[in-house]
This record gives structure tokens, C-alpha cells and sequence, in this order.
């Protein structure tokens, strides 16, 4: 490493060590929690239908948010007060299927700015859109029976936060970077909004200095574990990270700028990243992912958290960007499921189960909540994606056995696909 670099470094490390000194003291407190409460009980109201992309909910929850950033002072597209980015998209559909066309679908992405006249721009993001009564696929209720999917936590959380850190902004007057707020739509569906306004963006690209998005981060856990992607898309990332002191979160922290979520959209195009995930739940993607369940003072923290990442990244220059290794590329595919919600978070060795959906594999063998999966057959699970090779092994129909500790002990149980 050349001087310059080495010295630059400690320049960092400096930095961040009076910034923490400041701010270690700092009591953060609950004010704005009511505001927290009231964006997401909005958008997760029964009256926004599950904001399903290019539906009646849909427009009223873009529409909610556009009047948010409106009343908070943030300008819309071309500083003007027009604040939605409408994009098309025609599903596709099986070849083979009786279906020769299917209707376009109109969606809307909700774009705010805050111009203070800087060079470089930071994009913080989440999608307001959700599953709207489970029609288009992506929802996990055992039954075929149609209900409104409110999607408190995916994503009306996520746009909570968004909107909570651009109140804080417009307050705290940092200058180093201008602000530009998204709230995308069509992300249930295959991130179709973020990937649209990637390709046609409101601002210049070359001058974007990185991207936060946040999705699903109201429900911090009791030992405040919370995941970051993207960490290896710029070498500052780890730095930052490991130095904020806002609250005692557990933190584990993910590489890859490729996920399941809008950031990917912006990683492709040469961009920074950040991903910001409380992680799943036993009602992810189903009709009780309500408002009543999300930690709001969590929330909050979070939201304190990213404030004070962008408080620090105001005095250094934008981020180099650096490509990471795709994870996804190394997923396997797989004939079968235990019918699990994983925990993403679990740092330990094994797969811990954070819920089991009745009548599948898992439940049929007597898996529970807290369960950690520590072998399928032959197969040693270490971790995630130990768990999801040894998926891909297994057939439909097939006996195993599985064990798995439970309460210290390890169990053995047999389970059929």
C-alpha cells in the first residue's frame, strides 16, 4: 500500500473516532416515532388494498408519499412538485399457455430531491409496493383464499424510514451531497422499479455517490440483530460499520452488492451500495404482517443508525466503487423445501428455523420455531448455504433423516419430501 493510501486511512480512522466521541453521549430519542406509526399504519391500511403495482392501492400509497415529501419541503422531479415516475411493463408469460397477451401494467415510482446545489448525489431508497391481495403470486397463506396482504414490514417500514431520514436531512442542512429519495414499486414482482429508474434515472448517473435501500427493517429482534449487504462494494463500508456506535446491534455483514432487493439495481450500474434488513419473520409475505407487530423504537434506532453513517460520509468523498463476488451465482437449485422461514441472521453453526408453515415437510416431522438444522441425511449443514446444496440433492417423495438441536440436544427425526 503506497503512503498516501496508508495515510489517508488514518485520516478516516481519526475522523471516525471524534465523530464517535461526539456522538457517543448522544441520547437518541422516540420522537418520531408517532410519525413512524402513522406512515406505516397508513400504507399498511386495509384501504391501500396490499398497494399491489399498478393497482387503486398502489396509486393511493404513491400518491400518500408524494403529499409526504411535499409537506416535508423535498422537491419532486426537475425540482418541480410532480413527484411520480410512471414505467410499463408486460408480463411475461409460459409459451406454452393457452394466454396469447396479457395487459401492460402501469406502475408508479415516487421520486423526491433534496438540492443543495452539490456535485454528487446520494440515493436513499425503499419499495412501497407489496403482494396487494396475493393475485400475482408471491404469497405464502397456506390456502387459496384471497386477503389483503398489508405488508407492514414489506415495505411500509422500509418507506417510514426513508421518509423519517429525509425529515432529518432537510433539518441538518448537509451539504457535501444532494439527497434524492425513491420509493420504488414493483419490487415484489421482480424489482421492476428500481431496474426502471436505473436505465432512466431523474439525475446523472456519473455523479451519484452511493445508494442505501431498506427493506423489511421493522422488526428488530431482542438481540437487535440486523444484516447489511453490500459491505464489499466500497472498501469504506467495513470501516464505517464497525464504528457506529448509535446501538448495540449485532450486525452481520453481507459482501455481495447482488441480492433480493432494489440495491441491485443500482450495484449493476457501477453504484455503491448499502441493504439494510431486519430479516423474515412467520409473517412474511402473508395477511398478518400488520402494523401492531413492528418495533418502532427499533425502527428508530435503524433510522438513527443511517443518520449517522451519512453524517460521517458528509465529510469524506464519495465511495469507490468495487464489484463483489454475485452470491447468487453459487445458489443451487432444488426440487424441494422444508417449508421453513430460515434465519437469515443466525450466525452460529447450522440453519436455524425462525417458522415452520403448517402441513409442509418440516412441520409434518415435528420441526419447530428455534429449531437449528445441523444434518440432512449425509449432508453437514454449516451453514445457509450448506443447508441449500444439501436441498438440492434431495428428490420429492424421498425419507431422510434430519437432525437437530433443540434446547442444547440434538434430535433426530425423519422427514419426507
Amino acid at each position: 500500500m503506497k503512503f498516501n493510501a496508508v495515510f489517508s486511512y488514518l485520516l478516516l480512522f481519526v475522523f471516525i473516532f471524534l465523530v464517535i466521541s461526539c456522538n457517543s453521549s448522544r441520547k437518541f430519542t422516540e420522537d418520531q416515532i408517532p410519525m413512524l406509526k402513522t406512515d406505516i399504519s397508513t400504507l399498511s391500511a386495509d384501504e391501500m388494498e396490499g398497494r399491489l403495482v399498478g393497482s387503486k392501492g398502489e396509486k393511493l400509497a404513491s400518491n400518500y408519499i408524494s403529499e409526504r415529501f411535499k409537506n416535508l419541503g423535498i422537491k419532486g422531479i426537475n425540482d418541480s412538485n410532480s413527484y411520480l415516475q410512471i414505467f410499463e411493463v408486460k408480463p411475461k408469460v409460459n409459451p406454452h399457455s393457452m394466454v396469447k397477451d396479457t395487459a401492460t401494467i402501469i406502475g408508479h415510482n415516487v421520486v423526491g430531491f433534496l438540492d443543495n446545489k452539490a456535485k454528487k448525489t446520494v440515493i436513499i431508497g425503499a419499495h412501497y409496493d407489496h403482494l396487494g391481495y396475493g393475485e400475482m403470486g408471491g404469497s405464502l397463506l397456506p390456502n387459496t383464499e384471497k386477503q389483503i396482504h398489508n405488508g407492514a414490514d414489506d415495505n411500509a417500514s422500509g418507506v417510514a424510514a426513508m421518509l423519517a431520514i429525509a425529515e432529518r436531512l432537510k433539518v441538518k442542512k448537509l451539504k457535501t451531497y444532494n439527497y434524492l429519495f425513491l420509493a420504488f414499486s414493483g419490487e415484489e414482482e421482480g424489482l421492476w422499479g428500481s431496474n426502471y429508474y436505473s436505465k432512466n434515472p431523474t439525475i446523472d448517473f456519473d455523479n451519484v455517490a452511493f445508494m442505501i435501500n431498506m427493506d423489511m427493517v421493522g422488526r428488530l429482534d431482542e438481540e437487535k440483530r440486523i444484516a447489511i449487504h453490500g459491505t464489499g462494494t466500497a472498501p469504506v463500508w467495513d470501516v464505517l460499520i464497525d464504528s457506529i456506535l448509535v446501538s448495540d446491534f449485532k450486525i452481520k455483514k453481507h459482501i455481495s452488492g447482488i441480492g433480493p432487493s432494489d440495491h441491485t439495481s443500482f450495484y449493476l450500474q457501477d453504484v455503491s451500495v448499502l441493504h439494510f434488513f431486519t430479516g423474515q419473520h412467520e409473517d412474511y409475505h402473508k395477511p398478518t404482517d400488520d402494523a401492531d407487530l413492528i418495533n418502532y423504537v427499533g425502527l428508530e434506532l435503524i433510522v438513527d443508525y443511517i443518520e449517522e453513517l451519512l453524517t460521517i460520509m458528509n465529510e469524506k468523498p464519495a465511495p469507490v466503487f468495487t464489484k463483489t463476488k454475485d452470491d447468487s451465482t453459487e445458489t443451487p437449485a432444488f426440487k424441494v423445501t422444508l417449508g421453513v422461514i430460515p434465519d437469515y441472521l443466525y450466525n452460529e453453526t447450522g440453519m436455524r428455523i425462525d417458522g415452520v408453515n403448517d402441513g409442509r415437510p418440516a412441520h409434518r416431522a415435528g420441526l419447530i420455531k428455534g429449531d437449528i438444522v445441523k444434518k440432512m441425511g449425509d449432508f453437514e449443514i454449516i451453514d445457509m448455504m450448506s443447508y441449500m446444496q444439501a436441498l438440492s440433492k434431495f428428490e420429492k417423495g424421498q425419507t431422510i433423516k434430519i437432525a437437530i438441536e433443540r434446547n442444547g440436544k440434538i434430535i433426530e427425526k425423519e422427514l419426507t419430501f
